[in-house]
């Protein structure tokens, strides 16, 4: 029987929703639980399709769940506004093989219909494809092959951190609070009132079936506009929106550091920009030594095709930065007749705006527009919170450390000590870690010393001690190349192995420049377009905005910062930055160290302990 007492305490019910769904089809967050894994799924397929594709010349039409590159597309919140729109697209796609592309990829969403509601299906495509331009096309539907699979890192990350953003606002609820929806708003885990989310998410629905496409694409979020409008931009061959002559820029294009997955594609989508809207994309190969050498080529259209999907740097890079021979540099500058510079990399590339922007003082070359893209796979140029790359290694990381921790398993009491790449910058290892469930983990920026060592010993004595005989379970230590100089990651397997002996064995991984990755993630690859957009609207407004001596606004790194994207005037981003250590002050995931040893049972067993 209840009290009156009891009644009073619990009468309030508190609810709390994460979204599930591949579909990404929730109002007021950017992703949704399963939607990023969906998304490697598509990609992998469509990779897989673009070489047959490609080799027989053919063109194939892809239906998926949900609506990645593409000649044309079809989603239900914005149908073709070119009617006939079979015309449009059959306009479109012989464009592109008039430029000598050799296949055609269409995409049709579940639900894609035209401005008439009438359903879009893919045989009727086929058959348009076949008789109008005479393209040997087949039909390809994905289906629930988007369901399955092993969950991508983002997809361990984010449902990780929202649940503990759920059971905080579990905490914090009161009588009189909504009932929330924990989302993600760029990378800032977000609370949005749950009813106000679903009749927003019911808006877009209702919209679409009063065919008000201009209020349905309202109704969603931001990225999801950006990325539609990037897909535009980048996939249309001539479509009209050239700029006056006298508007016009030639864009010099550079990668700076380590190669980093994403470089290409935002290469990619520059060029296209450029090319786009009357603008001259010029590559520098093999970074400002590449410059001195006068190896500048125009890009095409056709040239950055197939750099979506691939890996590495197709320009070349290093780390050579420009003080090598300023003087030469501005001389090339001029020479090359560069109007702006858009820039690619990780802190060399930050390191490099920040002698360009005072060399403007004794340079005057150096005068224009220049915007720098972070892409590093450690994740450590200064107050950005993602750089193009992380993702991609992150789940090189994953699926190494998977494998891993299934020999580890096979072996039962096993701990492998798995070493990460991303030099002073603890990052790759603390989010490897909370993707992989590791319970102890190692980084620079908290180090490693003998009090430290010995506490992890015992800690992971005490958690073997406590499995069940016969079916303990393997178990991993995440550590950063850099976390020290004196305990390496040799010494601490040594350790780990003496001091486990009746318990645990232990073994070591270097994982070293795997974690790179190989074909960039569909996070770093969508993330690459949308913001390399942005860069280009940032130069083509900066480049005929002064007269003589520019602007400081006008060298800028592009950041997120929380729920925003910025560009940030790189005088104001050196001053969050540790020039010695090469890493940002305040990273945002420096507390996700705790959660991971947490998560892993090691805060409680070892109060247990004390």
């Amino acid at each position: 029987r209840i009290t009156k007492e009891q009644s009073e305490l619990y009468g309030h019910l508190k609810i709390v929703g994460l979204v599930g769904s591949i579909d990404n089809d929730m109002a007021m967050t950017d992703l949704t639980i399963g939607a990023p894994t969906a998304l490697h799924r598509i990609c992998e397929a469509i990779d897989n399709i673009n070489s047959t594709a490609s080799s027989h010349s053919r063109a194939f039409v892809v239906e998926l769940l949900r609506s990645a590159g593409a000649d044309f597309i079809f989603i239900p919140e914005n149908p073709p506004e070119a009617q006939p729109w079979e015309d449009d697209m059959c306009e479109i796609i012989q464009r592109h093989r008039k430029q000598g592309k050799r296949k055609t990829i269409v995409i049709i969403a579940e639900g894609a219909h035209d401005r008439e509601l009438n359903p879009i299906r893919p045989e009727y495509v086929k058959d348009i494809l076949t008789e109008k331009l005479g393209l040997d096309t087949r039909v390809t539907t994905l289906g629930h092959t988007q369901r399955g699979g092993v969950p991508c890192a983002f997809d361990r990350v984010l449902p990780t951190l929202q649940g503990v953003e759920a059971v905080n606002a579990l905490l914090e609820a009161t009588p009189e609070t909504p009932s929330y929806m924990i989302g993600i708003s760029e990378n800032q885990i977000t609370r949005q009132p749950l009813m106000e989310a679903v009749e927003q998410t019911q808006a877009v629905a209702k919209a679409i079936s009063q065919k008000d496409f201009t209020k349905a694409m309202s109704l969603r979020d931001p990225e999801f506009k950006d990325y539609l409008e990037a897909f535009i931009l980048t996939s249309a061959l001539d479509a009209g929106t050239k700029l006056p002559q006298a508007k016009r820029l030639r864009i010099g294009i550079i990668h700076m550091g380590a190669p980093a997955g994403g470089m290409n594609a935002a290469t990619r989508a520059a060029a296209r920009y450029c090319l786009d809207r009357g603008h001259t994309p010029l590559a520098v190969n093999n970074g400002f030594p590449g410059l001195l050498d006068d190896s500048v080529t125009q890009l095409s259209w056709l040239r950055v095709d197939n750099w979506m999907t691939r890996g590495g740097s197709e320009l070349g890079t290093n780390r050579t930065l420009p003080n090598i021979d300023l003087g030469a540099i501005a001389s090339k500058f001029q020479e090359h007749h560069f109007d702006a510079l858009f820039m690619i990399g990780g802190f060399e590339a930050f390191s490099a705006l920040l002698i360009l922007e005072k060399g403007r003082e004794n340079y005057p070359a150096f005068n224009i527009p220049m915007v720098h893209l972070p892409a590093t796979i450690s994740n450590n140029v200064p107050l950005t919170e993602f750089s193009l790359g992380s993702d991609t290694s992150l789940n090189a990381l994953v699926a190494a450390c998977d494998s891993i921790k299934q020999s580890a398993q096979a072996n039962r009491n096993r701990v492998f000590v798995v070493e990460t790449q991303g030099g002073q910058c603890g990052y790759l290892a603390t989010l490897g870690a909370l993707a992989v469930g590791a319970p102890v983990v190692y980084t620079p920026e908290v180090g490693i010393n003998l009090d430290l060592l010995r506490t992890d010993v015992n800690f992971l004595k005490t958690r073997y001690s406590l499995d069940v005989k016969g079916k303990s379970e393997g178990r991993l230590v995440i550590m950063s190349e850099k976390a020290s100089s004196v305990y390496t990651t040799d010494v601490v397997t040594k350790v780990l192995a003496e001091e486990g002996r009746g318990l645990f064995d232990s073994r070591s991984a270097s994982l070293g420049h795997t974690l790179q990755g190989g074909i960039p993630s569909p996070i770093d690859r969508a993330r690459a377009v949308r913001l390399s957009i942005k860069c280009m609207k940032f130069l083509e407004q900066h480049a005929h905005s002064f007269s003589r001596r520019a602007p400081a606004e006008s060298a800028a790194v592009i950041t997120i910062q929380g729920t925003s994207i910025k560009l940030t005037p790189v005088h104001e981003v050196v001053q969050h930055a540790d020039m010695k250590k090469r890493i940002g002050k305040n990273p945002w995931w420096a507390g996700l160290k705790q959660l991971t040893e947490t998560l892993g049972g090691r805060t409680e067993l070892l109060e247990v302990s004390d």
